[in-house]
């Protein structure tokens, strides 16, 4: 493996944690910071709303190198981090974790171009996989590594290692990744020139009207196994690791699927995998056994969509847009993850904080998702190429 991919691996899985951590230590930074598990989904939605914003960065940093970019965005990622660490107050930590989203979206499509730049011809959809597969290593063992922090020491030590590893990204960025090139400079409107056709805001509402889906339950997770599954707080490591290895199996399975299948209808395998997951989540009374399953289950559908969506939208942005293309990747997911949060939050108060809820508010969404990239995939995409866009 190219030590260039494994560079942007690792900030992918400092980012990847960052956003995904919460949902593992929300208990505790609830209870810390004086504020209720619904409230408290705030400081999932304020990471997410920092992806969308940050994006606008890759407007004005077009005519730089993909390298130095990512340079920048680790920087800020360590910022948003070592102040989430210390943050006094829930106000605080709204602001910190808005400031640790800001580069979440820009890195992804920054790093999807070095990916697709870096790889052997053919082989695209596995390069991509391998830097997604340091966000779902992040869910597999960083985010299950905050949550035993938080349960047995101290939650904000899971932002002090993030911010270190921030750090540890720039060195191996200078070290390993070449100076790429930039990508055309089509100006400042041409980069956005593709989203005038249909195709890419097909590929996108599938993003995130999917994700406000799955977000409706995973934003509540750690509490759904405790509450729903019966298991003690020290288990829920372990079942976010169990988690954590769905996302990365799924990732790499559908990476693999998109270089040899159609992108969108790969994509829409994933999202129908997740529908099905969020029906039982209502429909299941819930045990260990049914809950471990689910969340494996649903954490493969998760990221079995991510690659093949980062191509799409990456392919669909040549000729100067591929930078926010793939980015608009991570709007779309995050823009999600801040909605489904709070539609979860609004169906555990109307439900008197039934987590069954969660799984019932969020399944109409996916559906919509998998008939939205279904309508992609027939009428733009031929066999392993995307047209029409």
């Amino acid at each position: 493996m190219k030590k260039s991919l494994l560079a942007v691996a690792a900030g992918a899985f400092v980012l990847g944690a960052a956003e995904f951590v919460m949902m593992g230590i929300l208990p505790q930074a609830a209870a810390a910071t004086h504020v209720s598990i619904p409230t408290a989904g705030h400081f999932i939605s304020a990471y997410a709303i920092g992806v969308c914003v940050g994006v606008t960065m890759l407007v004005f940093g077009r005519k730089a190198s993909p390298k130095h970019l990512v340079i920048l965005f680790m920087a800020l990622a360590l910022a948003g981090n070592a102040l989430s660490a210390v943050a006094p107050t829930a106000g605080v930590l709204v602001a910190a974790r808005f400031i640790a989203g800001l580069p979440h979206g820009a890195f992804f499509g920054t790093g999807t171009v070095i990916a697709k730049t870096l790889a052997d011809k053919g082989k695209e959809g596995k390069a991509v996989a391998v830097m997604v597969t340091g966000q779902t290593i992040a869910n597999m063992f960083g985010v299950p590594a905050g949550t035993l922090l938080a349960e047995y020491l101290n939650w904000r030590l899971a932002f002090t290692i993030l911010a270190i590893g921030a750090a540890l990204t720039i060195a191996l960025t200078l070290a390993w990744m070449p100076l790429v090139p930039a990508v055309p400079d089509a100006g400042l409107a041409g980069q956005f020139r593709f989203l005038a056709k249909p195709g890419p805001w097909l590929v996108l509402g599938a993003v995130f009207i999917g994700n406000t889906g799955v977000f409706c339950w995973w934003s509540y997770v750690s509490p759904w196994l405790q509450k729903t599954g019966g298991y003690d707080s020290r288990f829920v490591p372990l079942l976010m690791m169990l988690a954590g290895f769905g996302m990365v199996v799924g990732g790499l399975a559908g990476g693999h699927l998109a270089d040899r299948w159609l992108h969108a209808a790969t994509a829409a395998v994933g999202q129908s995998i997740s529908a099905a997951g969020l029906l039982l989540v209502f429909l299941l009374p819930g045990n260990l056994v049914t809950c471990a399953i689910l969340t494996f289950w649903i954490a493969f559908g998760l990221f079995f969509i991510n690659g093949p969506q980062q191509l799409l939208m990456a392919d669909a942005g040549k000729g100067g847009g591929e930078l926010i293309g793939g980015a608009a990747v991570q709007i779309g997911f995050n823009g999600g993850n801040a909605v489904g949060s709070l539609v979860g939050g609004m169906a555990l108060n109307a439900s008197g904080m039934n987590y069954h809820m969660t799984g019932l508010a969020g399944m109409p969404f996916t559906v919509v998702a998998v008939l939205l990239l279904a309508t992609f995939a027939l009428r733009f995409e031929r066999r392993r190429e995307p047209a029409g866009m």
